[in-house]
């Protein structure tokens, strides 16, 4: 969890406790833009090991169609 994350969930606890309804949404709000913040960096790891499971495919695809039968 990043800080953000951390921060709004606490708010939102403390909106739950003390009845403030606006501390609660501030708190709620605060944790979904640190997850959509984090969106397009998931995103990219998502992108980078489907590119390398589909690189290590083919490497081994020329390995066995070059290996001696």
């Amino acid at each position: 969890m990043d800080k953000d994350r951390i921060e709004g969930k606490a708010k939102k606890i403390e909106g739950e406790l003390t009845g403030d309804e606006s501390r609660e949404a501030e708190g709620r709000l605060q944790e979904k833009g640190s997850k959509a913040k984090d969106a397009p960096r998931r995103m990219w790891e998502d992108l980078k090991d489907k590119a390398g499971r589909a690189y290590n495919e083919g490497e081994e695809r020329k390995e066995r169609e070059q290996a001696p039968r």
